[in-house]
C-alpha cells in the first residue's frame, strides 16, 4: 500500500518548485559527471598526481555510485523520499567542498569517494520525489521537463566546467556545487511534500532494502578496480594486485549466493535472468558504456596534453555528441517501437565505432572542425540510436513489478561499465606514472584506447545482431 500523492500541478508554486529542487540537483550530479575529466590535466599537474591517482579520481565517484543507487532509491521508499533526497543533497555539497579543497591525490580520492555515495542518495531521489508527487495527468510532463532541462544542464556542462578551469581554477567545478545545493535546499523545503512506500515503513517488506547486496557489490567492484589501477605499478604477480582481484571474485560468488537467497526481497532479484533478453541487454550495456567511459577519459587528457586545447575547448569538443542525444533520442525510441531494438542496437555501436576510429587520427594542430567534429557527431548519432531503444528493452524484457530495479541495475551496469573501462584501459595500453604528461607515450596510448574502444562497440553490434530481439511487451505479449 503507497501513501496517497499529493497530486501537484505543474502549473502551482509547489509544482513548480518540486521541479526546479528536481532538476537543480540532477544538475549538480550531471555537472561532476561531464567536467571532472575535463579538469584531470589541471587538476593532475596541481597535486602531483600519477595516471591512477587520475583513475581514481573517477573511478572513486563512480564504485559508489554504482555499488549503492539502488540502496539509495530503497531508502527513500522506506524513511521518506524528501528525507533521503534533501540528505544526499546536503551529503553531496559537503563532499564537492571537500573535492575543491583537497590538497593531495588521496585527499581528493577520499573525497569523491563520499561524493559518489552523496550521489547514490541523491540520484534516485530526483525521480522518485516527482514519480510520487505529481497527478497522474501532470507527471508525465513533470517528468520529461525535469529530463529536458537535466540535459540541457548536461550540454552546458562542459563550457560552464571548461571556463570555470581556464578563468578560475580545476577547484570551482566542485565549488560550483555549493549555491546549486542551497538552491536545491531551500526549494525542497519550501515545496516538496514528503512521500514513502508506507508498506514498506511498516513492514521492512515489499521493495529492495539489502544493506549486504550493496556492501558486496562495492567489494566486488572495488576490487577488481584495485587490482587493475595498481598492476601497472606493482605488477600483476604482486600478492596485493592479486588479494585485491581474489576479493573482487569472491565478493561476486558470495553477492550471488546471497541474492539468490533472499528472492524477490533482494536488491538484486536473481530471478531477473531467468529471461535471456535480459541479462544480454545488461552485458550490452556493460561494453558500450565501458566503451563511452574510456573514449571520454582519454580524449579530455589527449586534448590538453598533446593537442594543446584550453579547458574551454576540450569541453566545447563533446557538445554537439549531447545535443544529438537530446534530439535524437526520442526518435529513436520511436523507431525502436515500430522495428524493434535489434536494428538500431546493431548499427548505432557501429557508427560510433567508426567515429572513434577517426578520432584517432587527431594530433597536435588539430582543426576542431576538420579534424575532430566528424568523429564526435558520428560517435553521437551512433550512441543516439543505442540509448532510448535501450533503456525501452530493459524495462521491456521483465514484468512491470520489477520495472524500478531493472532500471536501477541497468543504470548500475551503465556505470560500472565506465568504471571497469577507466581501470583497465591505462593498463591494456601501457600508460602509469606521469606518462600522460608525456606526449609521446599519451598520443601512443590514446590510440590505442580508442582501438579498445571501437573493438568493445563493434563486439556489442555482434551481441545486438544475434542474440537481442523484440521484448514480450513490444510484441504484444505478457507484461
Amino acid at each position: 500500500m503507497t501513501a496517497p500523492a499529493p497530486a501537484l500541478r505543474t502549473g502551482s508554486a509547489a509544482g513548480r518548485g518540486t521541479l526546479l529542487a528536481a532538476i537543480l540537483a540532477s544538475g549538480m550530479v550531471f555537472l561532476d559527471s561531464t567536467v571532472v575529466n575535463v579538469a584531470l590535466p589541471r587538476l593532475g599537474a596541481e597535486l602531483d598526481a600519477t595516471v591512477a591517482g587520475l583513475q581514481w579520481t573517477v573511478n572513486g565517484y563512480l564504485l559508489m555510485l554504482a555499488a549503492f543507487v539502488l540502496l539509495g532509491g530503497a531508502l527513500g521508499d522506506r524513511f521518506g523520499r524528501r528525507r533521503v533526497f534533501l540528505l544526499g543533497v546536503v551529503w553531496f555539497a559537503v563532499a564537492s567542498v571537500l573535492c575543491g579543497l583537497a590538497q593531495d591525490t588521496g585527499w581528493l580520492v577520499a573525497a569523491r569517494f563520499l561524493q559518489g555515495a552523496g550521489g547514490a542518495l541523491l540520484t534516485p531521489g530526483s525521480l522518485s520525489v516527482l514519480q510520487a508527487s505529481f497527478h497522474p495527468d501532470d507527471r508525465g510532463r513533470a517528468i520529461g521537463t525535469w529530463s529536458g532541462l537535466s540535459g540541457v544542464s548536461t550540454a552546458l556542462g562542459p563550457l560552464l566546467g571548461g571556463w570555470l578551469i581556464d578563468t578560475l581554477s580545476w577547484r570551482w567545478i566542485f565549488f560550483v556545487n555549493l549555491p546549486l545545493a542551497v538552491g536545491v535546499v531551500l526549494a525542497a523545503l519550501r515545496w516538496v511534500p514528503e512521500s514513502r512506500d508506507e508498506e514498506v515503513s511498516r513492514t521492512g517488506e515489499g521493495r529492495r532494502f539489502d544493506v549486504a547486496g550493496a556492501l558486496l557489490g562495492a567489494l566486488a567492484l572495488g576490487g577488481v578496480t584495485y587490482a587493475l589501477i595498481d598492476a601497472p605499478a606493482r605488477g600483476l604477480d604482486s600478492p596485493a594486485v592479486l588479494a585485491a582481484a581474489v576479493l573482487g571474485v569472491v565478493a561476486v560468488v558470495v553477492f550471488v549466493l546471497v541474492e539468490r537467497r533472499r528472492g524477490d526481497t533482494a536488491m538484486l532479484p536473481t530471478g531477473l535472468f531467468s529471461s535471456r533478453l535480459f541479462s544480454v541487454l545488461n552485458v550490452f550495456t556493460v561494453v558500450v558504456y565501458a566503451a563511452l567511459g574510456g573514449f571520454t577519459f582519454f580524449l579530455a587528457v589527449y586534448l590538453q596534453n598533446v593537442v594543446g586545447w584550453s579547458a574551454l575547448l576540450t569541453g566545447l569538443a563533446t557538445v554537439p555528441m549531447t545535443v544529438l542525444l537530446l534530439v535524437g533520442s526520442p526518435r529513436a525510441g520511436a523507431l525502436s517501437a515500430r522495428i524493434g531494438p535489434r536494428l538500431p542496437l546493431t548499427v548505432g555501436p557501429v557508427i560510433a565505432a567508426v567515429g572513434l576510429l577517426l578520432l584517432r587520427r587527431v594530433g597536435p594542430g588539430a582543426s576542431y572542425w576538420v579534424d575532430v567534429l566528424p568523429g564526435v557527431a558520428l560517435f553521437g548519432a551512433g550512441l543516439t540510436l543505442v540509448v532510448a531503444p535501450l533503456t525501452t528493452s530493459v524495462l521491456g524484457a521483465v514484468s512491470d513489478r520489477f520495472a524500478g530495479v531493472a532500471s536501477g541495475f541497468n543504470n548500475a551496469a551503465s556505470r560500472a561499465g565506465g568504471l571497469l573501462a577507466v581501470a583497465a584501459l591505462p593498463l591494456l595500453v601501457g600508460l602509469s606514472g606521469t606518462g600522460y604528461e608525456q606526449k609521446g607515450a599519451l598520443a601512443d596510448a590514446y590510440r590505442g584506447a580508442l582501438a579498445w574502444c571501437a573493438g568493445l562497440l563493434l563486439a556489442g553490434a555482434v551481441l545486438a545482431a544475434v542474440l537481442i530481439h523484440r521484448p514480450p511487451k513490444q510484441r504484444g505479449g505478457p507484461a
